[in-house]
């Protein structure tokens, strides 16, 4: 007998949306977070357009709207003009949300608590042993020390977890490169500050970049290439950065009053595997990279949502192991996308004058609406889907269009309960026998006649299969995806 069915390691935003998606599917969760009380400091300002999708699949939506800024452009590479057009991506969402990380936090613990999710705060994990029958969890707390039992383990703690460590997943990758700043500072003169605000310098020496957050102050960043990368728990001083700020663009800036001062480089790392038994990996606990546009933050929140429906579903007798092992097949791809784009931003990022050629041929190509698109949906994670049956629809892997529906109904809005969803747009596609108490069956017509006959939608919002007409392949999607009958 255990005393959870998961357990969930940190509470930041990763670990609060994968609780919360547990919960939804029927699941107990504990959560364990080794800070005493939430960070205050904002790592990521803000939200991919893929992201603002799946939280309005769960109605979310608004409430990040509320305390946010719509962001409907987007520089790549730093390079500007010309800047990636989002308002053209095909999405309800066309546009990326400014909010802090912070606050993004605070609405998913919101989120999690309101469903039951019980979080621990000022709990570390300490050790770790699994066998057939689930996980013995030792963790240091307030009044001492105790052991928890778990069906699973799920590691959302960063990218030192002591998850991953303790569960032995490895965490290859490349090194760090370069030396970056970052400062939440006041600045003497923000008009004559040398990158503009919002704006980018980049110089023979580096990059200095510098945006204002509305109620936040003003976040000053620094990157140089070829310099000696500190070791990461080295403190950063105001002077430090000053003197970064001085060396890239020349000029002493007069700043002061610091809430936040910290370093990183571009050191990518993907762990080997995102589960090793009982034990699973999810955000920055299975895969690191340089922090441009917050992606890790919305990669971790996918990772979340596509793990919780599985693991949920398992847990409740409703599928089998080989529907976890579709966690790692679907979300590592994914990562290793997210890589290798970050990467290649931070080569054009380069000032080395050798970059400089590549630099105006890439903004040639930015102009291109075609490319602009492509990139635009590069970045805000439009472009991911997941493997799909030879010979299936061309729905089957990404996430369900927005298609009109009559009445004004959107899609988003049906996908609420996280359950499996049967949308029949034709009125010809009944569940087979047995299937009514699993998945939700809903008759809609599409406005205008658009979109298939109809569409079997997994909880996370991607498309399991669908048709345009006969219900041929329906029966073996419910069973591969559902479980049997």
């Amino acid at each position: 007998m255990t005393d959870t069915q998961v357990v969930v390691a940190g509470c930041g935003p990763v670990g609060a949306f994968l609780a919360a998606e547990l919960r939804l599917a029927g699941a107990s969760v504990v959560v364990l977070e080794r800070l005493a009380e939430p960070d205050p400091h904002s790592r990521a300002f803000r939200l991919q357009t893929r992201t603002l999708e799946l939280l309005d699949h769960r109605g979310l939506l608004g409430r990040f709207e509320a305390t946010a800024i719509k962001i409907p452009k987007t520089h790549f590479a730093a390079i500007r003009p010309p800047l990636l057009d989002l308002d053209k991506l095909d999405s309800e969402h066309p546009f990326t949300l400014g909010i802090p990380q912070a606050r993004t936090e605070a609405h998913l613990e919101a989120h999690a608590r309101g469903l039951g999710v019980e979080i621990r705060r000022g709990h570390e994990i300490t050790g770790v042993d699994q066998d057939d029958e689930g996980v013995r969890i030792a963790v240091r707390g307030p009044d001492g020390e105790y052991e928890l039992t778990a069906g699973y383990l799920v590691g959302c703690d960063g990218g030192r977890s002591t998850v991953r460590k303790l569960a032995g997943i490895g965490f290859p990758g490349r090194a760090g490169q370069v030396s970056a700043l970052l400062g939440d500072v006041t600045l003497d003169a923000p008009d004559e500050f040398p990158s503009g605000i919002p704006g980018t310098l980049r110089t023979p020496h580096g990059l200095v970049m510098a945006v204002g957050m509305p109620g936040e102050g003003i976040r000053v960043f620094t990157c140089e290439f070829g310099r000696e990368v500190p070791g990461r728990d080295v403190p950063v001083t105001l002077e430090e950065l000053r003197a970064a700020v001085r060396r890239v663009s020349g000029r002493d800036i007069g700043m002061s009053e610091p809430t936040w001062l910290a370093r990183f480089t571009d050191a990518s790392r993907l762990a080997d595997s995102y589960r090793k038994g009982r034990v699973f990996l999810a955000g920055d606990a299975a895969h690191v990279h340089f922090p441009i546009g917050a992606q890790g933050l919305n990669l971790g929140l996918q990772d979340a949502m596509n793990l919780g429906w599985k693991l949920g579903a398992r847990l409740g007798g409703r599928a089998g192991e080989e529907l976890l092992d579709t966690y790692d097949r679907e979300r590592r791809p994914a990562a290793e996308r997210v890589i290798l784009e970050t990467r290649a931003q931070l080569a054009l990022m380069d000032p080395a004058e050798t970059i400089d050629p590549v630099r105006e041929l890439f903004r040639e190509l930015l102009a291109i609406d075609e490319v602009n698109l492509h990139l635009s949906r590069l970045l805000t994670g439009l472009d991911a889907r997941y493997p799909a049956p030879e010979g299936a629809h061309p729905l089957v892997g990404a996430l369900v269009p927005p298609i009109a529906l009559d009445g004004g109904v959107r899609v988003a809005e049906l996908l609420r309960s996280a359950k499996p969803l049967l949308l029949d747009l034709t009125g010809r596609f009944p569940l087979p026998p047995g299937w009514a108490g699993r998945v939700e069956r809903v008759e809609h017509k599409a406005a205008g006649g658009t979109g298939p006959g109809a569409i079997l939608i997994r909880p996370d919002g991607y498309v399991a299969w669908a048709a345009e007409d006969g219900d041929q392949g329906l029966a073996e999607a419910l069973r591969t995806w559902f479980g049997t009958s």
